[in-house]
């Protein structure tokens, strides 16, 4: 990317989907903490105004990045930001992460705990 205008931060886990796995019985400060975490690096992303929109709030049962490099490190982070948040997943987000994680060898998950 080489303009500014054509990057957006995008949620790992879209606030929207943290809503329907948790974060609607959190309290207002939780949420607000959620939607701003600057502490974690895989929570919040730097990406193009395209990647973003075509995301929107769909999960890796939905939606993958488009360059297939990067489906493992995305499947690391979303796992780490739910651990962090302590987010449910649905059996098909499951599923897929499974899927995307058999092909990808040794990827380490770490992270700690939100606040």
């Amino acid at each position: 990317m080489t303009s500014p205008s054509v990057v957006q931060i995008d949620h790992m886990v879209p606030l929207a989907e943290a809503w329907d796995e948790g974060a609607d019985d959190w309290t207002a400060k939780r949420r607000e903490a959620y939607a701003n975490d600057i502490d974690a690096e895989r929570s919040l992303v730097a990406v193009s105004s395209r990647t973003n929109q075509s995301k929107a709030d769909r999960d890796p049962a939905d939606w993958l990045p488009p360059l297939a490099d990067a489906h493992c490190q995305y499947a690391a982070d979303r796992v780490a930001t739910k651990l962090r948040w302590d987010l449910t997943a649905d059996a098909r987000e499951i599923n897929a992460l499974r899927g995307i994680a058999s092909g990808c060898g040794h990827q380490t998950v770490e992270y700690e705990p939100a606040a």
